[in-house]
């Protein structure tokens, strides 16, 4: 079939490529052809020979057929070849449909994809929604239940706020209450929903007011919180006193809003704390009181003691008197060891080294220790191991007090033996190392109490016969504080039953000599009329008999009033003024003179107490102060400085000689204390009188702002910043003369200094105190320079 097939399209290729007439010829050819070879054939077969006959019947028979086989072959032809070709249109409509089914199957099949990628998104996205609808769900829950704790976070807030008894409250930034808590509608006796919108103007009275506004315009300002003490009012009048501490608030994007107030009441720890400055201040009253009507006896009793062992008295009387002596300084070793513990406990211990002679120093140590050991049956020795300085800077009164506290429990704790001090002295370049060893053969310390002795009230604890040696616990305390201070310590070295050594260390400067322990072999020869102003009948003694015995005539006031009495102008070279009369202070009187009389004598303050700074007694009319009783050294010192210098010969001649140079008003004697005079008197001649007042006037206007810093660098305890103002006063106060004031803010600017913090705020409050004054004395000086060059 597939032969046939073949065939066929052979025919119709062949038809089609010839034509239909050349076609029919080479058919009709082959026709007759074929009809003469089948003819042939056939009659070969049946007859065996082929006649021509044969072949033109056979030619014959092929051309009737051909025409007829030819049509039949083309008509067959013909409709196969339109068979075919329609069957080609149909076979290329087939494949077309073929391709675009391939097509439309490719397209379905892409459809279907995107169709299934399309539903598998939906799906995700659909198992997203619900998820976000779960997580839409659940924050909604979250924050229904966090609004819910919120709201509950809120309530226990403002019940706590409420329940808070301190003032909690806010302002806008115009100053406005925008909300509060229930102690302050207590206070301001407004509700929170009344108070909204209210100022403090509308709320407080107007000096409270003014002080609450002033605050808030530093926050809003500075932007910065601030802590202050303030007294507020309730409603009912009752006064409260609050620590206020304001915050500035701020929104997220950070916009001043306003501020944050809570306030304290502290009105018990203000009371408390009044009672304590004030049980402080009774306390420092009556210390300095009950010292000076102590000391008054018992200066008479070491006065007169010392006159009466320089007469004629036989061994026993000696003996009584030394014993008397011994222990009058015994008795006020206590009353010193009393005192710096006060000042101890208010952190105000404080140095005053001055020029002395060492070795003279020791010498009296020598002395006084001897007889110290002596009233008890001891023997005593010191040893100079070493060659000591002539002279040294040193607070001798501290130092004479921390020997006698040591060398008076050696003797106390010492039944039998001796007690030996052991002197020495290492220089090195300007600065003297001296050890002090005071060694006993006593009782000595058990060495499980040995670091406690110098625990402030702690006594050692002896058993048995042991038990008499026994005191205040306070000297070796103060002693070690003393001694610290100074640059050194006490350390111990003792065994219970062998004795005891303590050894003292202090390191002071080499000095030179001062004019008042230079030799003034002429001071006897010049009697002078002394005018003696004192209330106690002992020291009147003492110091009369002290004071004639030197050659001088003395005239005796009783009190203020009759010193007031008896002072003539020109009739007195030297006045003796104590300060604590019946009637008056001495300063009292001091100043009453110096307001009548233009010249007057030196006046010197006496005081029992111990004098650690004369300045206080300069700055209120004083020219000088010595303690009592009167000692020969220190009554040569004034004769010297005062008396002798031609001052008091000057006021005896001013009747009959014009005023001196030397015979300056007080304000000049001042000056010269305070002030600088060469850089001031250079300045003036050099710029005139002008440019110093507004030097002064500059140093006025800044002086304020450099105290108030040193205060807050105070309270801050901020060294550092302490330092640095000083520092800044310093040049300013030397920039106008002011010559104390500088030396005060050269020690506060010190920090190297021995005991610095703890005489810093000592030497602060000089400078708040005195620099006024001192102002005072250069605009007089200034006054007196301007009416001179008039």
């Amino acid at each position: 079939m597939k032969q046939l097939k073949v065939l066929a399209q052979y025919y119709v290729d062949l038809l089609v490529k010839l034509g239909i007439v050349r076609f029919s010829m080479l058919l009709a050819l082959a026709l007759v052809a074929l009809a003469v070879v089948v003819q042939v054939g056939i009659t070969l077969v049946l007859e065996g020979t082929v006649q021509n006959i044969d072949i033109i019947r056979s030619v014959f028979f092929g051309l009737i057929i051909t025409p007829w086989a030819v049509y039949f072959l083309s008509v067959v032809v013909d409709q196969l070849e339109e068979s075919r070709q329609r069957l080609s249109k149909l076979v290329s409509k087939l494949e077309e449909m073929r391709a675009r089914d391939m097509r439309l199957n490719r397209q379905l099949t892409e459809n279907i994809e995107q169709l299934n990628l399309e539903i598998e998104e939906r799906e995700k996205a659909e198992e997203a929604r619900q998820q976000a609808i779960k997580d839409l769900e659940n924050e909604v829950y979250q924050r229904e239940k966090a609004q819910l704790e919120l709201a509950e976070q809120t309530a226990l807030l403002r019940s706590f706020i409420d329940a808070s008894p301190d003032l909690i409250y806010y302002r806008n930034a115009q100053g406005q209450f925008s909300g509060c808590n229930r102690a302050m509608e207590e206070l301001t006796g407004y509700d929170e929903k009344t108070l909204k919108g209210m100022t403090p103007w509308d709320v407080y009275r107007e000096d409270i007011a003014e002080k609450v506004v002033e605050t808030d315009q530093q926050v809003f300002d500075a932007n910065v919180s601030i802590t202050y003490e303030q007294w507020l009012e309730y409603q009912d009048g009752r006064k409260a006193y609050f620590e206020l501490r304001k915050v500035p608030f701020f929104s997220r994007d950070g916009r001043h809003l306003g501020l944050l107030g809570f306030g304290r009441e502290i009105t018990e720890r203000k009371r408390y704390q009044d009672a304590l400055e004030k049980a402080s201040r009774e306390k420092t009253a009556f210390i300095s009181t009950i010292s000076h009507e102590l000391r008054t006896p018992l200066n008479g009793i070491v006065g007169l003691s010392q006159i009466l062992l320089d007469s004629q008295l036989d061994d026993k009387q000696r003996n009584y008197l030394r014993t008397i002596y011994v222990s009058a300084i015994t008795l006020g070793n206590i009353f010193n060891d009393i005192i710096d513990l006060d000042k101890s406990d208010r952190k105000r211990l404080s140095l005053h080294p001055t020029s002395i002679d060492l070795r003279e120093f020791v010498t009296e140590i020598d002395n006084i220790s001897t007889l110290m050991a002596e009233q008890k049956g001891l023997r005593f020795e010191l040893e100079r191991v070493t060659d000591l300085p002539e002279y040294v800077a040193v607070d001798a009164t501290r130092l004479r007090q921390i020997l006698w506290n040591l060398v008076g429990n050696a003797v106390k704790f010492t039944k039998q033996g001796c007690v030996i001090i052991t002197v020495s002295a290492e220089v090195d370049h300007d600065t003297a190392h001296l050890c002090f060893d005071v060694e006993d053969s006593g009782i000595g310390i058990p060495a499980d109490e040995q670091d406690k002795i110098f625990a402030m009230y702690y006594q050692v604890k002896q058993a048995g016969e042991n038990l008499h040696a026994v005191g205040t616990g306070i000297g070796l305390a103060v002693s070690r504080k003393l001694a610290r201070l100074m640059g050194g310590d006490i350390s111990l070295d003792s065994e219970e039953g062998q004795g005891s050594t303590f050894k003292l260390t202090v390191s002071v400067p080499l000095s030179e000599p001062n004019e008042e322990q230079m030799p003034s072999p002429a001071l006897i020869n010049n009697a002078l009329r002394i005018l003696l102003v004192e209330d106690i009948e002992l020291n009147i003694t003492v110091a009369t008999s002290l004071l004639e015995s030197l050659g001088h005539d003395v005239t005796v006031a009783r009190d203020g009033q009759a010193a007031l009495d008896a002072f003539v102008p020109g009739a007195f070279d030297l006045v003796l003024l104590d300060i604590q009369l019946p009637d008056m202070t001495g300063f009292d009187v001091a100043a009453t003179w110096r307001q009548h009389h233009a010249h007057l004598p030196p006046l010197v303050a006496l005081t029992a107490n111990v004098i650690n700074d004369k300045n206080s007694y300069l700055m209120q009319g004083m020219d000088d102060a010595i303690s009592k009783p009167i000692s020969v050294s220190a009554l040569n010192h004034v004769i010297s400085h005062h008396a002798l210098a031609g001052e008091a010969v000057s006021a005896r001649t001013a009747e009959s000689e014009p005023q001196t140079q030397a015979a300056r008003p007080v304000a000049n004697e001042q000056a010269e204390r305070l002030l600088d005079m060469d850089m001031l008197t250079g300045y003036v001649e050099l710029v005139g009188i002008k440019p110093v007042r507004q030097s002064i006037e500059m140093f006025e206007a800044t002086m304020p702002d450099y105290i108030a810093i040193l205060d807050s660098n105070m309270t801050a305890r901020d060294q550092d910043g302490i330092v640095s103002e000083a520092h800044k006063i310093k040049g300013a106060a030397g920039s106008v003369g002011l010559k104390h004031i500088q030396k005060v803010a050269q020690k506060a600017q010190s920090p190297d200094l021995p005991a610095w913090w703890e005489n810093i705020a000592d030497w602060i409050d000089e400078i708040k105190a005195g620099y006024p004054h001192d102002l005072a004395v250069l605009k007089a000086w200034l006054d007196e320079q301007s009416d001179t060059h008039r």
